[in-house]
């Protein structure tokens, strides 16, 4: 189970969801749209969720689903928001244009005076690589994976390690933690394998061999669970590794968690 941290130094009290709140919740321009008024009617919005990327040589299209009608707010912890609103079947799509760096967003929906927000941060990187980063959890990759292989590994001060893969739908995993299985279940029916590490005995700093095995495929990757340095200049820091692309981020709790998105 992943630690709580208190806020660290140089952020003062305020956790990165409240900068990402904050940025989200500006008054939107203008007269309701009617789509936004029959969502209201009808009751509590529901929190939009983002689906898919595509990348390309002008930049990254985020994509996803809510309710139809509904404005869409893609809001960094600097104040910058893109948004888009909801065709007849709840679609929607944002266009992000390429940056040297990875950046972090949260996601919204806004309809009149009310907001829901969608779980997690989004994470988009300069290579074409995205992902839902998760408080205490594995991230969930959304870019498509090239290969059934580790999709994320997250860990923290803590301990704690949360795994996750993409494998065949339904597929049994069995995971190895430096040579020794800690872990045999089935992935769900979209292929999604997760397991948390960690509990009671925790993961020690240093390097440690990952592995999972299953019909027709296997994959492993050497990790370097090391603390995230604090956060001094921002909400996220990110760094190449030679198991893929590391990122230290806040937390809601204002804690740091790192994740590495694989390959």
């Amino acid at each position: 189970m992943f630690l709580a941290k208190p806020t660290f130094p140089g952020q003062g009290s305020a956790p990165l969801i409240a900068l990402l709140l904050a940025a989200c919740s500006g008054t939107p321009s203008g007269a309701p749209h009617s789509g936004d008024a029959a969502q209201v009617q009808a009751g509590d919005l529901a929190p939009p969720r983002v689906d898919t990327v595509r990348f390309g040589p002008n930049g990254m299209v985020l994509s996803g689903v809510t309710q139809a009608g509904i404005k869409v707010r893609l809001a960094s912890p600097d104040g910058q928001v893109v948004s888009a609103r909801a065709d007849p079947q709840g679609r929607w799509s944002i266009g992000l244009p390429l940056v040297p760096a990875p950046r972090i967003f949260g996601l919204s929906v806004a309809a009149g005076d009310r907001r829901a927000q969608a779980e997690g941060y989004v994470l988009v990187s300069p290579t074409g690589q995205a992902a839902l980063l998760r408080a205490g959890a594995a991230a969930l990759r959304l870019d498509l994976p090239r290969r059934p292989g580790f999709a994320a590994i997250d860990f923290d001060r803590g301990g704690g390690m949360e795994v996750s893969a993409a494998v065949p739908p339904g597929a049994s995993v069995i995971l190895r933690l430096d040579g020794s299985q800690v872990d045999q279940h089935r992935a769900d029916a979209k292929g999604h394998y997760e397991v948390s590490l960690g509990s009671p005995t925790p993961i020690k700093p240093g390097a440690h061999q990952v592995q999972i095995f299953g019909d027709g495929f296997t994959d492993e990757v050497v990790v370097q669970v090391s603390p995230a340095a604090p956060l001094a200049n921002g909400p996220l820091r990110s760094q190449l590794t030679t198991a893929g692309l590391r990122v230290d981020w806040m937390t809601p709790g204002g804690g740091e968690q790192s994740t590495l998105l694989v390959h």
